[in-house]
Formats: structure tokens, C-alpha cells, sequence
């Protein structure tokens, strides 16, 4: 079977105009195969306003309903069974797409993920990674609002498939992993980040310790780890930031008519940066942990941004990140039981390992 992507033709604050636009232009220039997923006779509608498929490579799968921002994010399992979004994840499971791809209701598309799916063995608790521009290159930002009550070892988890990420799917070798805390010190931040500290510094990963907010876009590291409230807050402060210095830039651009002429001969810099910059640039932000790929965008998501969604699912299963994950995951849990095993070996005698009072007791 070759490689197709579900697309929610009905997810995102412009659909279903943005995402059809998307879709097509995936299909034609990028050659990419699409369930497009939705009410049929509003899809097909949309389609021939475009000019239609003119590649075969599009075919649209029916959905009676749609989750809206004012829906919970549970409606896919309740009250909504049978909208485009969890009919998109149905295709995952069944087989028959190898990715979805929305730019809707963000946590209605992790519960359909999540439950429709299911998570991949060795995962407890699946995140939610952006891909943000720095210095050099482009930096992994997990987790980014699927959590936001962890344990150290959902960070652990988090680092290792952040590591695959950047491996497989930015190029990068051996990925720089950092921890985000509010200083570089060993000994800095809260009791939490101090233990996720010491399980990463035995992950075996390329762990370089605490960094801080500065450091998302400096470039001096590749993966950088948090819980789920710290990266959204993070997130949603680089895009404000973005969006607000590009109007102020504009604004003293046409301030007068030395600076108008100034920027007359900036502007190719100047559309560089807004391009690098642009979270449509770099496309959904994929929900790494589930059973499948699946890839939640911005709701602003542009028809550029919908395409390069598809894109970024259509790198996730050609460089084959799930089928990593789960073998990293299973060494994981294997080098745990042996770990375990020896632990319970070496126990003196008449005493259970983990028994009340005994040298394993207490909370791990």
C-alpha cells in the first residue's frame, strides 16, 4: 500500500478553504497522498471551487460531524463519535492512512489520538514536540502542552523520542539534550527538574545538563525538555514575541521616507526572517508517543502551513520514527526488568524486594 496521509479537511480556524488549498498543493507539487477527511458534500464542494483533483492522488472519506473550539476536548468519544477527526485516526488504526494530520481543536485531536490509537509500549504519557528555528538550525521542544503533570520519567521518555526526532527527521547525529530549569547549575531549580536531572544523566543520551529560556533559540542545543505547562508557556511567548516584533519592524520601517528607502533594499532579509520565523514554515507539531503518526497544527494554520504538515508526516514515517520509538521504548523496559532482576538478586535473604520495611520499601 503506498503512503497516505489523513488530513481533517474541517480542523483549523480557516477550514475547509485552507486545508483543501493545502492538500492540493501537497498532492501536486509534492506528490502526496491524502484522505481527506470531512463531510462529503462540504469537501467536494471546496475541491471544485480549486479546480479539483487533478491528480488522483486525493480521495475524500466521509465524517457526519465536527469538533469545534467550543467543544471538550473529550467530544470525539462522547457526543461527537463520529466526527472528521477521530474518523481520521480510524484510518490510522485501521491501516489505512499512515499519519493524520490537523489543525483543530488541539485537545480533542491528543484524546481521539491518544484513545483511537493507543500509545506505544513503554510510553506512559505521549508529548506534543514544536520545531522552533534557533541560530543555527531548528531546536525540539517537548513537551509542549499534552502534560502538564509529569514524572521524571515521562521526561526521560519525553528526551529519548525527542532524540529520535532530531535525528531522524532534522539530520542532526547525535542530538544535544538539555533540561530546561531556571539555571545552567546541577544543583538549580525545583525539586523535580533536580531528580529529572539525575534519570537523563543516565539515559545514555547526549545529555548536556539545565538549560534556560535563552537557550530555545541560541542554538547550543537540539532537544530541550520540559513538562507540558512550562513548554506551552514557552511556545505561546516565542510566537507573541515573533508576531510583535515583525509589526514593530514594519511599523519603523514606514516611519519615514529615509527608512522606507531602507527598506526597500532590506526587504529580501527581511521576507527571510518573517519566513524563518513563520510557524506555517515549519508545519504541525507531531505528537510523538501514539500508535501512529499524528501531527496537530496551529489553529491560524495557513494553506502553506497545511502542506508543510503533510510534509513534515510524510518525513515522520519515511525515515520510519515510529518503528524507532518502539524499539527504543522496548530496550528501555528490558534494560528496566534486568535492572529490576538484579536488584531482587541481590536482596539478603527473607527479604522481598519492595516489601514493607525491607531495602526496596518507599516510593521510587
Amino acid at each position: 500500500m503506498s503512503l497516505k496521509i489523513a488530513v481533517d479537511a474541517m480542523g483549523g480556524d480557516y477550514a475547509p478553504r485552507a486545508v483543501v488549498e493545502g492538500v492540493l498543493a501537497a498532492a501536486a507539487e509534492d506528490g502526496a497522498s491524502i484522505l481527506l477527511v470531512g463531510p462529503q458534500d462540504v469537501v467536494q464542494t471546496e475541491l471544485a471551487k480549486h479546480g479539483g483533483d487533478r491528480t488522483g492522488r486525493i480521495e475524500v472519506v466521509h465524517a457526519d460531524e465536527v469538533v469545534t473550539m467550543d467543544d471538550p476536548a473529550t467530544a470525539p468519544l462522547r457526543k461527537k463519535r463520529r466526527s472528521s477527526i477521530r474518523v481520521a485516526c480510524e484510518l490510522v488504526e485501521q491501516g489505512r492512512a499512515a499519519a493524520v494530520v490537523t489543525a483543530g481543536h488541539t485537545g480533542a485531536a491528543m484524546v481521539a489520538a491518544m484513545k483511537v490509537l493507543g500509545t506505544i509500549p513503554g510510553v506512559d504519557r505521549p508529548a506534543l514536540a514544536a520545531v522552533l528555528p534557533n541560530m543555527s538550525g531548528r531546536t525540539v521542544l517537548l513537551d509542549v502542552g499534552a502534560n502538564v503533570a509529569t514524572k521524571p520519567l515521562h521526561l526521560r521518555q519525553f528526551a529519548v523520542m525527542g532524540h529520535l526526532y532530531a535525528q531522524q527527521v532534522l539530520g542532526v547525529a547525535s542530538p544535544r539534550v538539555g533540561l530546561m530549569s531556571v539555571g545552567e547549575e546541577e544543583g538549580k531549580g525545583t525539586d523535580f527538574t533536580r531528580q529529572v536531572f539525575e534519570v537523563l544523566k543516565e539515559s545514555g543520551l547526549n545529555f548536556v545538563g539545565n538549560v534556560e529560556g535563552r537557550d530555545v533559540f541560541a542554538g547550543t542545543v537540539d532537544v530541550i525538555v520540559c513538562d507540558g505547562f512550562v513548554g506551552n508557556a514557552v511556545l505561546k511567548t516565542a510566537e507573541s514575541l515573533a508576531s510583535m516584533v515583525g509589526k514593530m519592524l514594519e511599523q519603523q520601517l514606514r516611519s519615514s521616507l529615509r527608512t522606507k528607502l531602507g527598506a526597500a533594499l532590506a526587504m529580501p532579509a527581511i521576507r527571510e526572517m518573517r519566513r524563518r520565523t513563520d510557524a506555517n514554515q515549519y508545519g504541525a507539531a507531531p505528537l510523538l508517543g501514539v500508535q501512529g503518526g499524528c501531527f496537530i497544527g496551529h489553529g491560524r494554520s495557513t494553506p502553506e502551513g497545511i502542506r508543510n504538515s503533510v510534509r513534515r508526516a510524510v518525513e515522520f514515517c519515511n525515515h520510519e520514527v515510529l518503528e524507532k520509538i518502539r524499539t527504543q521504548m522496548d530496550l528501555m523496559r528490558q534494560q528496566e526488568e534486568l535492572m529490576l532482576g538484579s536488584s531482587e538478586r541481590s536482596e539478603p535473604p527473607g527479604v522481598q524486594a519492595g516489601a514493607p520495611g525491607g531495602a526496596a520499601g518507599g516510593e521510587q
